[in-house]
C-alpha cells in the first residue's frame, strides 16, 4: 500500500510539473515563443525538484540523480532521450513529449547554471572490500581484457564529467547508477548513436555493476566539482552524445 500511494504521489507531481512545463493554465509553449525569463524558469521547474531535489539525493537507499551543474549538453540529451523514447520512464515522459528542442535545452541550461554544494556523502555502505576493489578497477583502470574503458577515460581524471555532454558519476545514489548501468546490460536504455555507453554496458556483468555502482557511491567529492572542460585524451571510443570526439 505504502508503494502503491507513493507512485501515486509521483504521477500527481508529474501532472503538476506538466502543467508547469507546458505553461501557466495549460497553455502549449510552442517552440517559437519567446525563451521564458529566467526567473520565469525556476518557476516552471519547481516541480523537478520535488524528486530530484536541488542538490540530489545522497542516501545509498535515494534513487534521483541531482541535476544541478551538470552538463547542459547532457542533460538536453537526456530529455529529448525521455522524450523521443531512447529513455524510458513513464512519468518523465509525460512531463517532455510536447516540449520542444528550444525549450528543453532552456531546462537543460536552468539547471547546469545552478552552483549548489554537494551534501556530504556518506561512507556507510553494505559492500564487501572485494566488491569495493573491483569497482575502482573498474572506475579507474578499467578491464582490458573485455575491453572496457576506465570511467576516468570519459567522465573525467576526478569522475565529475566533461563538457558538453559527459555527466559526472560522483554525488550519485548507488541505486541510480546501478539501475542505468543494469539498463544499458539489459538494453533498455539508448542514447544518441553511437551508443558508447551501450556497448561498454552490454560487456559488464551484474557483478562489475554493482560493484563499480557501490565505489561511486561512496566517494567524496573533489575540492572543485564542476565538470572539466576538456579531457586530456580522446575518448576511448566514438559517444553520439559527444560528437567529433
Amino acid at each position: 500500500m505504502r508503494r502503491r500511494n507513493g507512485i501515486n504521489a509521483l504521477r500527481r507531481l508529474a501532472g503538476l510539473a506538466l502543467a508547469l512545463l507546458l505553461g501557466h493554465g495549460g497553455t502549449a509553449l510552442a517552440a517559437t515563443d519567446a525563451a521564458p525569463a529566467a526567473n520565469d524558469m525556476a518557476q516552471r521547474v519547481a516541480a523537478c525538484i520535488a524528486c530530484h531535489g536541488r542538490v540530489g539525493a545522497t542516501s545509498n537507499a535515494g534513487y534521483f540523480p541531482r541535476l544541478s551543474g551538470k552538463p547542459a549538453g547532457y542533460l538536453f540529451n537526456q530529455l529529448r532521450s525521455f522524450r523521443d523514447g531512447r529513455r524510458f520512464n513513464a512519468d518523465m515522459t509525460y512531463m517532455v513529449q510536447h516540449l520542444s528542442d528550444a525549450y528543453l535545452m532552456e531546462m537543460a541550461t536552468y539547471f547546469a547554471g545552478l552552483d549548489l554544494p554537494y551534501p556530504p556523502v556518506s561512507p556507510a555502505s553494505d559492500a564487501t572490500p572485494a566488491q569495493l576493489a573491483r569497482g575502482r578497477q573498474l572506475a579507474l583502470e578499467g578491464d582490458a581484457a573485455r575491453r572496457i574503458p576506465a570511467c576516468v577515460q570519459c567522465h573525467g581524471a576526478a569522475l565529475t564529467g566533461v563538457q558538453p555532454a559527459i555527466p559526472g558519476l560522483l554525488g550519485l545514489p548507488r541505486l541510480y547508477v546501478s539501475s542505468q548501468l543494469g539498463a544499458w546490460l539489459t538494453r533498455e536504455r539508448h542514447a544518441l548513436a553511437p551508443d558508447c555507453m551501450a556497448e561498454i554496458g552490454q560487456r559488464m556483468s551484474t557483478a562489475d555493476v554493482n560493484a563499480v555502482a557501490s565505489w561511486l557511491a561512496v566517494q567524496p567529492m573533489p575540492a572543485d566539482p564542476r565538470p572539466v572542460a576538456a579531457l586530456p585524451a580522446p575518448l576511448p571510443m566514438a559517444c553520439g552524445g559527444m560528437p567529433g570526439k
